[in-house]
């Protein structure tokens, strides 16, 4: 269990949740001509959760100073894994997920594509030892790998199938994956710079220059409440564009997706205590689980 806790597993469900959501629920029902078998898409999705896995290890690792603040009962480097160990499973999880990119990048006839995980895999260590300490570049780039692990479908199922007779359908599902990607990084972002509130008193101690130690806790809430309203903009414009037709569509949206981000709108304007943030962190959260679990009503959307 400790080690479970260690990866993170929770999330990394979620990673294999919405990419075999975005290859069974939106790309196989409309006959999008892909490139990954059954076997392919699971080579995929066990590569990127072994890189995530790496990375949530690494992070841990780095963050044994600051989790004795913020979270003692939840430490688990140091204290239930040894940090030799925690280390041997970071080069063990990243070696695989390389591995697999590799072999995968060439099962689809783009060689080129496996500098995609190596990149992911830097990326993910350069955050952990350094980039996590910076004002915003941090949460940013994690942001980033977040949407990109959506993006990856559309890399590795749709553009080493598209020719010049079917791009224009390729593109049109490319878009959409990529409009969730979107989502998915604006939505992370929010709760990135929520823990940093969070976790304010241990951050400080360890010298971080995050954006509430920068401008302060007051300011930086601010900050998150107003760019809640961005995703709540977009969702918003999303339904009134695209789902209008479809009530059921519109429904699910307005209930799971706009009424949870208003809420965490008005709590951004009055929260103040490391528990207001931890809710708030919880809450968009769900918000993504079910912006993911939405693929399932693409079948009736788009017929």
């Amino acid at each position: 269990m400790n080690l479970l806790n260690l990866i993170r597993w929770k999330n990394l469900v979620m990673i294999a949740i919405v990419q075999l959501l975005i290859k069974y629920a939106l790309l196989e029902p409309f006959g999008v001509q892909t490139s990954l078998n059954i076997l392919g898409i699971s080579l995929l999705i066990f590569a990127s959760i072994c890189i995530a896995a790496a990375g949530n290890i690494i992070n841990d690792i780095y963050d044994i100073e600051t989790d004795f603040i913020n979270k003692p009962d939840k430490l688990i480097v140091g204290k239930s894994i040894s940090e030799k160990t925690a280390y041997n499973l970071f080069i063990l999880f990243n070696v695989v997920g390389v591995g697999i990119g590799f072999y995968l990048s060439h099962l689809v006839g783009r060689s080129a594509f496996f500098s995609l995980f190596v990149i992911i895999s830097v990326l993910l260590y350069v955050y952990a030892t350094y980039l996590k300490q910076t004002l915003l570049i941090g949460n940013i780039v994690i942001s980033v790998l977040v949407a990109l692990s959506l993006i990856i479908v559309g890399i590795f199922d749709l553009l080493p199938a598209t020719t010049s007779l079917n791009q224009q359908m390729q593109l049109t599902f490319f878009k959409i994956i990529f409009d969730y990607a979107v989502l998915a990084f604006i939505i992370n972002l929010l709760r990135e710079i929520t823990k940093d509130l969070e976790d304010i008193n241990g951050d400080y101690k360890a010298g971080m220059n995050t954006l509430p130690i920068a401008i302060g806790t007051e300011r930086a809430t601010k900050v998150l409440f107003v760019l809640s309203f961005i995703p709540l903009f977009l969702v918003g414009s999303y339904i009134i564009n695209s789902l209008y037709k479809n009530y059921i569509a519109v429904i699910y949206f307005l209930i799971f997706i706009i009424a949870p981000l208003l809420y965490i709108t008005i709590k951004f304007f009055s929260a103040s205590t490391k528990k207001d943030f931890h809710h708030i962190s919880n809450l968009l959260k769900l918000v993504m689980f079910f912006g993911m679990l939405s693929l399932l009503l693409y079948k009736y959307i788009l017929f």
